[in-house]
């Protein structure tokens, strides 16, 4: 088969499994081994967890780079254009490349039926074959344990953090989805979880293998000022650490993964530095200053909401905060409303153009659920984007949040 652009081939992609997920590592790893991408050249760090995946991939990518190593990363979901997904060197893939990789996966897989994610993490596994990487940062879609990144041996693993979301597939408590996203553990190969208070399953599955297991305030801690931050690690211990707009506990994380590589990667001081000022991630407490400011975020359950809201806290702002909001219907809404209510003056909100995207309906049963009454409805996200701008007084502030596809279609209208 031969398609010539990446929406060409994602069209296809996203026709040939019949449902969007489908956890399991039977299918791909078939298909992994056909293409020779199961044994990398390079160390591999898997990064899962409910919430700061991104940021931990986008940490450990920047301060490597910036210690002069070639980087490939593979992150989702995506906000504006398929490329998002593969980086390689901070870059994005080249159309050509996907264009290429997915043809290989596509003459490997021959019965094979195969999800978009798996396809496409398959795909990005044929694009950094292409390059001399020194090492691979690979962000988990969903759980762990069945997730089609799974499939590679980790050198080091990490669980970001563990939170409820996804509990059609990984269950209604921490510890069901603790034990699920400790699944990319490998016995005698080292595990990081950012969490200050780890799920007993996640320690028990670690435990069992065995794998060495990290965790915040026992094996690694930090202190965070208004102008710096400090990290130490036994004897290690770095002071007056650049901030920046991520989770300082994201980026402990980072140093945790970066310390237990230090024999296979070194990396200076310097490097720590200039990747901690440098580094980026869209959509994560981007910050737009103005008369009006806005801000976009991409939280899209309690526990990142609630970081948000901390975040907001921290801003000064003399006038009234908007909120432009949705959120898809397997999500906590109710939870991510009562979160941060108290702080939100006025909400605009409306479904989104996916096909998981809240009806109108349950948006409105859920803020009447959260007793929240200042809200008005729209047709489109767009729309209600438009109207809460329009409100705006110099002053006040726009929060765009609730969803990577909410962040999507508002940029998209402020960019129109």
């Amino acid at each position: 088969m031969h398609l010539s652009t990446v929406s060409e081939w994602m069209s296809w992609i996203e026709s040939i499994h019949a449902t969007e997920i489908d956890l399991g590592l039977e299918r791909v790893k078939m298909v992994a081994e056909r293409l020779g991408v199961l044994t990398p050249k390079c160390p591999v760090i898997i990064v899962g967890g409910t919430n700061g995946k991104g940021s931990t991939v986008s940490g450990l990518e920047a301060i490597y780079r910036a210690a002069g190593y070639q980087t490939g990363a593979f992150t989702s979901p995506i906000l504006f254009r398929q490329n998002e997904q593969v980086r390689i060197n901070g870059n994005l893939a080249k159309d050509e490349e996907f264009c290429e990789a997915f043809a290989k996966v596509e003459s490997a897989r021959g019965g094979i039926s195969l999800t978009p994610f798996e396809y496409c993490t398959l795909g990005a596994l044929c694009i950094f074959q292409n390059y001399p990487l020194d090492i691979m940062i690979l962000e988990v879609g969903m759980g762990g344990r069945l997730d089609a990144v799974n499939i590679l041996n980790a050198d080091v693993a990490v669980v970001a953090s563990v939170g409820i979301d996804h509990i059609s597939w990984l269950g209604h408590t921490r510890e069901l989805i603790g034990r699920e996203k400790a699944g990319i553990f490998r016995a005698e190969r080292p595990a990081v979880c950012g969490d200050f208070d780890p799920p007993v399953s996640l320690i028990e599955a670690a435990a069992d293998l065995p794998a060495p297991l990290y965790f915040h305030g026992r094996d690694f801690d930090f202190e965070e000022t208004t102008d710096h931050w400090t990290w130490t690690h036994q004897g290690i211990r770095y002071e007056s650490l650049p901030l920046n707009s991520l989770s300082t506990q994201n980026m402990s994380v980072v140093l945790m993964v970066i310390t237990l590589l230090q024999a296979k990667l070194p990396v200076k001081r310097e490097a720590i530095d200039k990747g901690l000022k440098e580094v980026t991630l869209p959509g994560r407490i981007q910050i737009i200053a103005d008369d009006v400011t806005e801000i976009f975020d991409v939280s899209h359950n309690p526990d990142a909401v609630a970081f948000l809201k901390q975040k907001l806290d921290t801003m000064m702002c003399t006038g009234r905060t908007l909120a432009v909001f949705s959120m898809l219907s397997d999500k906590d809404i109710i939870g991510s409303l009562t979160v941060i209510k108290d702080r939100i003056d006025e909400w605009y909100a409306a479904s989104l153009q996916t096909k998981r995207s809240s009806t109108m309906e349950l948006l409105e049963e859920s803020f009447a659920a959260a007793e929240i009454s200042q809200v008005r409805f729209f047709s489109t996200l767009a729309e209600a984007y438009q109207a809460a701008i329009q409100s705006a007084r110099m002053g006040d502030r726009v929060i765009v949040f609730g969803s990577f596809h909410a962040v999507a279609e508002a940029w998209r209208a402020r960019k129109e």
